[in-house]
């Protein structure tokens, strides 16, 4: 029978805790956890990792149980081929919940190694509750509990030399989160009335910086258990999946570089002053990539993004809508755009990791307006003409909100206020395809203006939106990328 994964079944490292992690789950144990437990082996970081349970329920006690340890599969795809490796991250000494023993919790801030504060406590996680008071034992909310935290050690260390102020390096999926996280922390400062020289201490000694984090994490691979139980020769409850493609970029000040080692130690991190730049080519590119994909290849008859990665249409559409229409309106340099869109199509081929594009689906309009539209506006603007390949993408939208692929009915997921329009417009306007293009590109609440001002683009989706309807996704596609582009078109 296998064993129970523990420091007594396999050799593991014990580092000095240096860092507090709000949140056990699986993203944080197969991004910022991997990254420290590659820091301590690359770049002699020597850190070990404090976490706290975030809420009244949790994996503490299971964490506990495994003395911090679990086991962490990367698959992907790497130097052209598909692979997958696994190891154990050590880097974890305990877990804490302050619901159980908050003590516990507050007893940490007196640690005079501790430099570094992670969080993952979800998109909601970095906001006010106003209910939330000094007294409790723990405050509900994640920055409530940061604050008496922070206070606590302020106390401390107060009068000492270096005031031991904390580098907070949320992961919450929000823009500007790290900035968020701190204006909570000091409304609850003044609303707690805990006074002006902590105020000062925490505007000063402590480093909030805002993150964006890009790593695809399936989570905990229940229906391979078995055949990873044998494979691994003990049991592990904690076991969590990732993709290889990892990205972190932190914006802060040239010293959180120097005190985190992690370009020393090989990985994906860039540190900058500036993060909007790459936010925003994330979002364009491969979230852009996602939304642009789906209706077409959807309605091409494909259901999976890996199916239409390697199927030679589809994939020759979005290749070339990323490099040829997307890339070009983006300000950062054209071998770094080209090197992450070359990355997010070998993410979208990964073998392991099976995305369906209807899932993608949710709420495709206001992630076209989002995601899409940036990237056409600005193309227009840039090159002084129209992006053939993204405004293909918006006519097979349309004809997706049809909500019918070859007699099937596609199951539509979006707001009702979108869902009772296009239902409308095409039981109005199915004969009059004129009528409902311009419906619904001149529809300022979707778009947030009047994309039929913009001279062209309304015969081009409208073109578009005909050869579909008649002929079908397959036969329109071919035709359009016939007729358009007759040359292979950025060969990346």
């Amino acid at each position: 029978m296998n064993d129970q994964l523990n420091r007594k079944t396999v050799q593991a490292n014990t580092y000095p805790i240096r860092i507090l992690q709000f949140g056990e789950g699986n993203f944080l144990r197969a991004f910022a956890d991997w990254m420290v437990h590659e820091m301590n082996q690359k770049a002699n970081f020597e850190a070990g990792v404090a976490v706290v349970q975030p809420i009244d329920r949790g994996l503490i006690d299971m964490l506990n149980g495994q003395d911090g340890l679990y086991t962490l599969y990367l698959n992907g795809i790497k130097n052209g081929r598909a692979q997958s490796k696994h190891q154990v991250i050590d880097c974890i000494q305990k877990g804490i919940d302050p619901y159980a023993n908050y003590s516990e919790y507050l007893e940490e801030a007196t640690n005079p190694e501790l430099r570094f504060v992670f969080s993952n406590t979800t998109e909601a996680g970095i906001s006010y509750n106003p209910d939330d008071k000094f007294g409790d034992a723990p405050p509900s909310s994640f920055p409530g509990k940061l604050t008496v935290f922070l206070h606590h050690r302020f106390l401390h260390f107060k009068g000492t030399p270096d005031n031991k102020g904390l580098i907070i390096i949320p992961c919450e999926l929000i823009d500007r989160n790290g900035d968020n996280l701190k204006k909570i922390i000091l409304q609850y400062a003044q609303n707690w009335n805990l006074g002006a020289d902590f105020i000062a201490w925490i505007n000063k000694e402590n480093i909030f910086c805002n993150t964006l984090v890009d790593r695809i994490v399936p989570g905990y691979p229940k229906a391979k258990m078995d055949a990873i139980t044998k494979e691994l020769g003990y049991h592990d409850n904690l076991v969590v999946e990732g993709e290889m493609f990892h990205l972190w970029v932190i914006e802060g000040p040239e010293s959180v570089k120097r005190e985190f080692p992690a370009q020393t130690a090989g990985l994906n991190v860039i540190f900058t002053d500036n993060m909007k730049p790459y936010r925003t080519r994330k979002v364009r590119i491969l979230n852009g990539a996602h939304t642009s994909l789906v209706p077409v290849g959807y309605l091409f008859g494909i259901d999976k993004v890996r199916e239409s990665i390697e199927d030679k249409t589809v994939g020759r559409f979005l290749k070339d809508a990323i490099f040829g229409e997307i890339c070009p309106t983006l300000e950062l340099p054209t071998d770094e755009l080209h090197a992450f869109a070359n990355d997010v199509l070998d993410r979208f081929r990964n073998p392991y990791l099976e995305h369906a594009l209807i899932s993608i689906s949710l709420n495709s309009i206001s992630k076209y307006k989002t995601r899409v539209l940036p990237s056409v506006l600005g193309y227009i603007q840039k090159e002084q003409k129209l992006p053939k390949r993204l405004l293909f993408s918006l006519a097979a939208l349309i004809v997706f909100y049809k909500g019918d692929r070859n007699g099937e009915t596609i199951p539509l997921n979006d707001s009702q206020e979108f869902l009772d329009f296009f239902a409308k417009q095409w039981a109005s306007n199915a004969n009059n395809l004129q009528v409902l293009t311009h419906e619904v590109l001149s529809k300022e609440d979707f778009w947030g203006l009047d994309l039929t001002k913009y001279e062209g683009l309304e015969a081009e989706v409208l073109y578009n939106l005909q050869q579909i309807t008649t002929h079908g996704m397959k036969t329109a596609l071919d035709k359009f990328l016939d007729s358009n582009f007759n040359t292979q078109e950025n060969d990346n």
